[in-house]
């Protein structure tokens, strides 16, 4: 489908997200003070690590010393080409620094362009170059800068939580739009947007004022709010008041300002590869793909599904005797807990987990009700009377969960996806919530990688429609990544 940015209404109240594409109307003229700092930290690395590279083969082929052989000249370029290509993929550009597989994939395009630039000179100039530059350094280069931009992109994070190395953003749009905004970025600081101040329609400058904790003017005083706080970022949300007239003005205003403007336009989770900007006779226009949920991908997915749960129930069997003995000799009762669940398509399925708890703790939940923690349909409490000793240590490695991996290798479950709903939560649903059924649910996911039951309710469906909407094997493959280090940190399991 596509979206016309000139005739967006936003009457009633969207919900903007960070995870949101944003269309980027005009890049900034200028860099900030941790940018260019930061930037030059890549290059020194990057230049040092193409040296690094180069010394290693001229010490493979002590014959490349000398100036007259091509392989000399060969290194040498290596080390001049490396930083000059990053530039030219973007790997540079202050929009992607911390944003992570953007980044990557600029460094990655970096790197295969100097693999087929090296091995296509080698062989057309039949130069006498060795095989351990075009086959071994290239792809150690551009692993070790992989590397070095992940632990960057680390540090980046870390500071920006702290409230350093941010944007200062001026949101404008109507009331609640803009309310959403700035309560999103408020929530995801990783992002490393900070809201200064919120323009407004006059009707709801008072009502955003009450609610936010930063100046508030309205839709003409943009540019000299932004000017007198400092301000390098206007976030605009789609609405009539902020639709095509205003934008060609205020992008106008901000010529030669170097502030940046950008545009959220009130998709709910869409983001990443189904978003594209086609321009049609002069017309930008975003073009949202549908989402996938049938096709090749699936397949992949199902495959590895059960290849990854086969060979890890083989490998971790003894720990899984292991825990099964524990449970046995510590509590009576059966080692399993079976519980109705809610799967792809509202097809309902029986899974597995070690049991933790009691015997009759089902029965117990109306008892405990009053002490519930959860603000929407689930039942949590952080410290649960009915969770047995070997279940609590369980519990916080989520070692109770392992034996998921027969209902993935079965086919009911997958290893990443929305977290399996009960019954009783499925019929409570509204029509949005019921979208996490258009997929299998899954071992982990967005939500337990992003806080588990920490999270409110909101937050989790949230996460959960973000996956539904935006689902790749590289977003899968990210989240079992990160999984590991929810798992050892356990937070939020209890």
């Amino acid at each position: 489908m596509l979206l016309d940015h000139s005739s967006v209404r936003l009457g009633t109240a969207s919900r903007p997200s960070v995870a949101d594409a944003v269309v980027e109307v005009r890049p900034r003229l200028g860099r900030p003070t941790w940018a260019r700092r930061y930037s030059f930290a890549l290059r020194c690395s990057e230049i040092v690590a193409a040296a690094v590279a180069a010394a290693a083969v001229l010490a493979v082929r002590p014959d490349g010393l000398s100036p007259s052989t091509p392989l000399f000249w060969a290194a040498l370029l290596l080390v001049i080409a490396w930083p000059v290509l990053l530039q030219a993929t973007g790997a540079h550009s202050e929009r992607v620094f911390g944003t992570g597989s953007d980044e990557y994939r600029a460094v990655g395009k970096a790197g295969f362009l100097l693999l087929a630039v090296a091995g296509f000179v080698s062989y057309a100039a039949a130069l006498d170059l060795s095989r351990a530059l075009v086959v071994v350094a290239v792809p150690a280069l551009t692993l070790a800068t992989l590397l070095g931009r992940w632990g960057a992109r680390a540090v980046l994070r870390g500071l920006r939580a702290r409230g350093r190395c941010t944007k200062r953003v001026v949101v404008v749009g109507r009331g609640a739009p803009v309310l959403e905004l700035v309560s999103r970025f408020d929530r995801e600081r990783l992002a490393g947007l900070e809201v200064v101040a919120a323009c407004v329609t006059p009707d709801d400058r008072g009502r955003v004022a009450a609610h936010v904790g930063v100046p508030v003017g309205g839709l003409d005083e943009v540019v000299a709010l932004a000017g007198r706080l400092g301000a390098d970022t206007i976030a605009v949300t789609s609405a009539s008041e902020t639709a095509a007239q205003y934008l060609r003005q205020l992008s106008w205003q901000l010529e030669g300002t170097g502030i940046e403007l950008l545009v959220a336009p009130g998709l709910v989770e869409v983001a990443g590869p189904r978003l594209h900007i086609r321009p049609l006779e002069g017309l930008p226009l975003l073009s949202v793909e549908q989402p996938r949920f049938e096709g090749w991908h699936r397949l992949v997915k199902g495959g590895l599904d059960r290849a990854v749960a086969g060979f890890a129930l083989v490998l971790i069997a003894p720990v899984l005797l292991a825990i099964a003995a524990a449970i046995k000799l510590s509590s009576p009762g059966p080692v399993l807990y079976r519980q109705e669940r809610v799967g792809v398509n509202g097809r309902s399925f029986t899974m597995l987990k070690f049991r933790s708890m009691v015997v009759d703790a089902d029965r117990q939940v109306e008892a405990l009700r009053g002490h519930n923690i959860s603000d929407g349909l689930l039942f949590k409490m952080r410290i649960d009377p009915r969770v047995t000793p070997v279940g609590r240590l369980l519990r916080r490695l989520s070692l109770d969960e392992l034996p998921q991996l027969f209902n993935v290798l079965g086919g009911s479950m997958s290893l990443v996806g929305p977290r399996p709903p009960l019954p009783g939560e499925v019929a409570r649903y509204d029509t949005s919530v019921h979208r996490r059924l258009l997929v299998k649910p899954g071992l982990t996911g967005l939500w337990q990688v992003s806080g588990r039951s920490d999270l409110p309710w909101e937050e989790a469906v949230r996460l959960d429609l973000r996956y539904v909407e935006n689902w790749s094997l590289a977003m899968d493959l990210l989240i079992l990544a990160k999984t590991a280090r929810a798992v050892l940190s356990r937070s939020g399991a209890y």
